[in-house]
């Protein structure tokens, strides 16, 4: 049997709901059990991210490009008494083939309305449509596809062409700039209506790079110098001083990407902004240089067999943190055990279990000073893989995993698991900003949105830090330590009252609806805030309650959480209203079970709630996730994961709340 695991505040055990117990046991079961199936033999999640027309046409934009500029018919260098790489065998034979093959699954992604969106279940957007374009033009192949990229072009003019684009970005040129850049290597725009990028600022210390006013975010580093160097080649400044500059900084910044560039090749492990950097050095004769053939092997290796791409390798650790959040709530009176993929569950194997889960996941902590952001040692990233950066949500998200399951802790390492967990505590207090919130990846670039504070990451970050102040007991063990946590957990306080929309509602960063008039998500992003009140023992102060009344009248009439198209009041006669969704529906339920007693209004909401998740279930909703991911400006993505994983934790919690008959250990394989 489990130890007994670590429980936040939030959730009374004398609460009840009156819902049918049978069939909440059932769904919970169910979701539960899928979930436990998909942790592999490492005793990880890896998931997997939705295929992306965007990734796949910048891919396809990259290898013909890195192709066309290399020497020896474009091998990669190949050194004399090994085996030919992989990369070399499609290179040498397969190349022509596999791009044929990509442009096919994207020809099969065009939207009714002519245009492409993120997945192949999101609505078309001008800047995958304009990347989608230029993969076809570099190809030299549109004619394959009749009307297509006619199509396309109506659709680009419909939505207002560059001036459109610029709009989407609001004056961010983190993405905008790129995908310009990738049109006029295609020759669709002239370079000189791509701005130029300021890369020779990259040849200064990385600590200053914050107070550079820098025009990219902190993570785009790579675009900035290899694009800015690329417009500089393409379309040189007019100024005499600054091609002087300009001139000057081109190899020390070239040197720079080299540096930061990750064993795998791939940046952040992204396939966009890898695919960037190759073919905007490829277009400058640079073909051969290592960060672009470390960029085509990373490309090469990471094409999926239908000839698409995703936006990211996977989110390994994120999804492992929440699956771990996810399965340790208990359902009824009995801990959740997690089992071994191979035998029958026993007090052993899930012991051997879950260590060989914790221990993945300390390995994934970072413990050196990063070379892409200059972050300090003790951050977490969302994957294993060499191209993650450490950042605030998933650090956080590994602190609360560690904390939920700490009395599973082996005896002999408790003590590393409690110095790995405050240096990541540590790291997280470092990266507060001065408004008291919690940014993505670096303190005070505070600019740009996915520098600036963010709601989910800071309700993220203060249930990290209140978790293991009270494990750890810091009021009695280092009182200045807990005066410190204190004052950072006030100003986060602070920041999210003042954050709060006149509704009551929060704004996350990290997801969108794709569906909302602004794209965004406040029903996650309130039920993250909500949750972190909660943990906090504030679950009644005014912000609280007022973002408690908004989740409960913003429920969809089906008893889901979703959004509604165009202005009507939710519940109004003849709305268009999108079906909920699984992920949000749990999240909403997650948030408001708390609240249930001694409150008939959220106690019907929820049951409405519930019945409809246990419905999602029963029909196999929950294997069908939707796009409610950002992956950096506005790039939408789905996870398989997350339906299962946050339906698993609000059930299991619902379990809890009206006494179901705890599930099975039985059927946990």
């Amino acid at each position: 049997m489990c130890r007994q695991s670590y429980q936040p505040r939030g959730l009374s055990a004398r609460m009840t709901l009156h819902v049918d117990r049978d069939r909440l046991a059932a769904a919970h079961r169910t979701v539960r059990s899928q979930l436990l199936a998909e942790r592999n033999a490492k005793g990880h999640w890896v998931g997997e991210l939705s295929s992306s027309p965007l990734s796949t046409a910048t891919a396809i934009s990259a290898l013909v490009l890195a192709e066309q500029g290399g020497t020896s018919s474009g091998l990669p260098a190949y050194t004399p008494g090994q085996e030919p790489s992989h990369v070399d065998e499609i290179y040498r034979c397969d190349l022509s083939e596999m791009i044929v093959h990509s442009l096919h699954w994207l020809a099969e992604q065009q939207n009714e309305d002519g245009g492409w969106g993120d997945t192949d279940r999101s609505f078309s957007n001008i800047a995958t449509t304009m990347l989608v374009q230029a993969a076809f033009h570099l190809t030299g192949v549109p004619a394959k596809y009749a009307d297509l990229l006619d199509r396309a072009n109506q659709y680009v003019e419909s939505q207002g062409g560059l001036a459109g684009l610029k709009s989407r970005f609001e004056g961010d040129k983190t993405f905008a700039v790129p995908i310009l850049a990738n049109c006029a290597l295609a020759d669709l725009v002239p370079w000189r209506k791509v701005p130029s990028l300021p890369f020779e600022l990259a040849c200064l210390p990385q600590h200053w790079y914050h107070k550079l006013n820098l025009p990219v975010v902190s993570y785009a580093i790579p675009a900035l110098v290899a694009i800015g160097q690329a417009k500089h080649f393409h379309s040189p400044s007019r100024n005499p001083l600054m091609r002087w500059i300009r001139n000057a900084a081109r190899q020390r910044s070239l040197a720079v990407l080299e540096e930061i560039q990750p064993s795998s090749g791939g940046f952040l492990e992204a396939t966009p902004l890898t695919s960037f950097v190759v073919m905007s050095l490829a277009s400058m004769g640079l073909a051969n240089h290592a960060v672009v053939r470390r960029g085509v092997e990373f490309l090469l290796a990471s094409v999926r067999p239908d000839g698409s791409w995703p936006i990211d390798t996977n989110l390994a650790t994120w999804n492992t943190s929440q699956a771990l959040l996810a399965l340790e709530e208990k359902a009824g009176s009995e801990p959740i055990c997690l089992t071994s993929p191979e035998g029958e569950p026993s007090t052993d194997i899930a012991t051997e279990s879950i260590t060989q889960t914790l221990d993945w996941l300390l390995s994934c902590q970072h413990s050196e000073r990063h070379p892409f952001t200059g972050a300090a040692p003790g951050g977490w990233g969302w994957t294993n893989l060499p191209g993650a950066v450490p950042d605030a949500d998933d650090t956080a998200a590994a602190l609360l995993a560690l904390a939920a399951w700490q009395r599973s802790w082996p005896e002999d390492r408790v003590a590393e698991i409690k110095r790995a967990a405050l240096a990541g505590v540590h790291w997280l207090l470092g990266l507060q900003n001065k408004d008291g919130g919690w940014p993505t990846f670096c303190h005070g670039w505070s600019r740009l949105p996915f520098d600036r504070s963010s709601n989910d990451i800071t309700a993220h970050a203060l249930r990290a830090l209140y978790a293991w102040r009270e494990l750890l007991r810091l009021e009695n063990t280092n009182a200045p330590y807990a005066r410190r946590i204190s004052a950072a957990t006030r100003a986060g306080l602070r920041y999210l009252k003042q954050q709060q929309g006149e509704d009551g509602s929060w704004l996350p960063l990290w997801f969108g609806n794709q569906a909302h008039p602004d794209e965004a998500n406040p029903v996650y992003g309130t039920a993250k805030v909500l949750l972190a009140f909660q943990e906090l023992g504030l679950g009644n102060s005014l912000p609280a309650r007022q973002g408690m009344h908004w989740l409960t009248e913003v429920q969809l009439a089906s008893g889901g959480w979703g959004t509604v198209l165009g202005g009507a009041e939710h519940g109004a006669a003849g709305e268009q209203e999108l079906a909920g969704s699984v992920e949000e529906t749990a999240l909403a339920i997650d948030a408001l079970l708390p609240f249930c007693e001694g409150n008939e209004q959220v106690s019907s909401s929820v049951k409405q709630g519930i019945s409809w998740l246990i419905e999602a279930i029963e029909s196999n909703r929950h294997l069908e996730p939707a796009p409610i991911g950002f992956y950096f400006a506005k790039i939408w993505y789905y996870e398989r994961l997350y339906p299962q994983i946050f339906a698993t934790r609000a059930l299991a919690r619902a379990c809890r709340a009206v006494h179901a008959v705890p599930v099975p250990l039985d059927t946990a394989r």
